[in-house]
């Protein structure tokens, strides 16, 4: 009986480890998606704005990274005390104080993996959605105030509703169905950034569109009756 008893604790114990280790490798898969993110929106504006996407792509996953750490984590996953709720409580928010699984919990097969991997995890996501919102505002929104926006949905505007599917509020006790992030990820990032887009109205293109080709650029001077 004793045999057996071991060879489960280390079957629990290496279980443990592979899931936490396919939670770090698929989060730094999808964590260089945010590379491919800033190449493309890097080729689609001036070239003269291409410092500016290059660091707001750069800080806008370190403040996902800090603003869900000190609150989004545990505003997203509270645990089963705020079931089928809209928000939860602030108090004891932060991944900072909270501990990870003992090491009886694993391996008695209570914990499949750590808690601090599945953070890495769901932080990838978080500066997804807002990649979403950089996209859509390159060239529009400044620096600060796309920072300050950053802030505001990844500690609290995206771990709310995450809240209410992946962390067992009342969407996920209605049973609405999230299929591979399609609503909590990229529904948020594409409400957001259009929201955005809104607030910061279409650039009139008469008056400050760029025209970079020559031939017409003679035309319209000649059209204006005025000199190039």
């Amino acid at each position: 009986m004793d045999e057996v008893t071991q060879i489960s604790a280390q079957v629990a114990e290496l279980a443990y480890a592979l899931d936490t280790f396919y939670f770090l490798v698929m989060g730094a898969l999808v964590m260089w998606m945010a590379a491919g993110f800033t190449m493309l929106e890097a080729g689609l504006v001036r070239a003269k704005n291409t410092a500016e996407i290059l660091t707001k792509n750069v800080g806008l996953y370190s403040i996902a990274c800090i603003m869900y750490m000190l609150c989004g984590y545990t505003i997203m996953y509270p645990g089963d005390d705020f079931a089928g709720g809209l928000f939860n409580s602030l108090a004891n928010i932060g991944v900072l104080s909270s501990s990870d699984n003992a090491a009886d919990a694993v391996l008695a097969g209570d914990a499949y993996y750590s808690n601090l991997s599945d953070f890495f995890f769901q932080v990838v996501f978080v500066a997804t959605a807002m990649s979403i919102v950089s996209g859509a505002v390159a060239e529009r929104m400044k620096l600060w105030s796309f920072f300050l926006f950053s802030i505001v949905l990844t500690g609290f505007i995206y771990p709310i509703q995450g809240f209410w599917k992946w962390g067992g509020g009342f969407l996920q006790e209605a049973g609405f169905l999230d299929f591979a992030g399609s609503g909590v990820v990229h529904l948020c990032g594409a409400a957001a950034a259009l929201a955005g887009v809104l607030l910061l109205a279409r650039v009139r293109a008469s008056t400050e569109l760029t025209v970079r080709s020559t031939p017409y650029r003679v035309a319209t001077c000649r059209w204006q009756h005025s000199a190039c």
